[in-house]
């Protein structure tokens, strides 16, 4: 029998859908659902908890008593100031050991991820549940980018290298060789609605998510859907460029559907310096 598997679920709709394909491999399954950021009707049908993020030591206790083996991260979580954190005394000795690699998300994850496997866990990535799910190669819809929105996809790789170099954020739009906006804590829907505010005339820009040079691939990977797509229409953008094999897909031919509606192209970049 697989390992049970324990979702740490966040916001969205990925929670559900790795908890549907757990199920359909036959895996028994326990939620720890985030306050303030798990959907309650995606987690309904499962065992589960409700906890914050500062309640690591209560989290422990929890998978072991279910017997869990295997870890996954699913959905985005809203960071919490330290202030609203309110962590127990195993949250806030883990940030006392972590210091500074608090700051960035990735560090964080990183320190989050050897903690679990310091408590005996496995920590294993969405995509060794949903594969599927990773971004392929190439144009996916009915268009593709001209020689000036290639021109943007070059210049957006290269910020977004640099930018996810010092740990800040995975996204920036690009029109026209502006840098229209980059993402940090706000996400990529703010992002979007910040470069939709700030376009030029003419053609439209272009949005570039990758993964972080280094990044762990277990948590917090690029991720679109088609949600995605109607912020990039909303924002006068002409398309969408994701890292392939290293960014998460929700819904893909949805999202094809609505960026061919729209008239935006959708592709699937390799962006490795070599």
């Amino acid at each position: 029998m697989p390992n049970k598997l324990g979702i740490i679920a966040g916001g969205g709709s990925l929670p559900g859908q790795v908890l549907a394909a757990a199920r359909s491999q036959g895996r028994d399954c326990f939620v720890l659902a985030v306050r303030n950021n798990a959907a309650p009707d995606s987690i309904a049908d499962v065992a589960h908890a409700w906890l914050g993020l500062g309640q690591a030591g209560q989290a422990f206790r929890l998978l072991r008593d279910h017997r869990v083996k295997d870890v996954v991260m699913a959905g985005p979580l809203r960071r919490p100031s330290l202030a609203d954190l309110r962590p127990d005394w195993r949250t806030a000795r883990f940030f006392a050991k972590i210091g500074l690699k608090a700051l960035g998300d990735d560090g964080l994850l990183r320190a989050v991820i050897a903690e679990f496997e310091t408590e005996g866990f496995r920590v294993v990535g969405v995509q060794s549940l949903l594969g599927d799910l990773l971004a392929p190669a190439g144009d996916w819809g009915c268009r593709g980018p001209d020689k000036l929105a290639l021109a943007d996809i070059a210049r957006g790789i290269a910020v977004a290298r640099g930018l996810g170099a010092l740990d800040v954020g995975q996204a920036v739009v690009v029109q026209q060789g502006i840098v229209l906006g980059v993402e940090a804590i706000e996400g990529t829907d703010a992002l979007l609605a910040r470069a939709g505010s700030l376009r030029r005339a003419g053609p439209g820009g272009v949005l570039v998510k990758l993964r972080k040079p280094g990044q762990d691939d277990r948590v917090d990977l690029p991720t679109i859907g088609v949600e995605t797509v109607r912020r990039a229409e909303a924002a006068g953008l002409r398309g969408i460029a994701v890292e392939a094999g290293s960014t998460l897909v929700l819904d893909l031919a949805g999202a094809v559907a609505e960026a061919d509606r729209a008239g935006l192209f959708l592709s699937g970049i390799r962006a490795d310096p070599a």
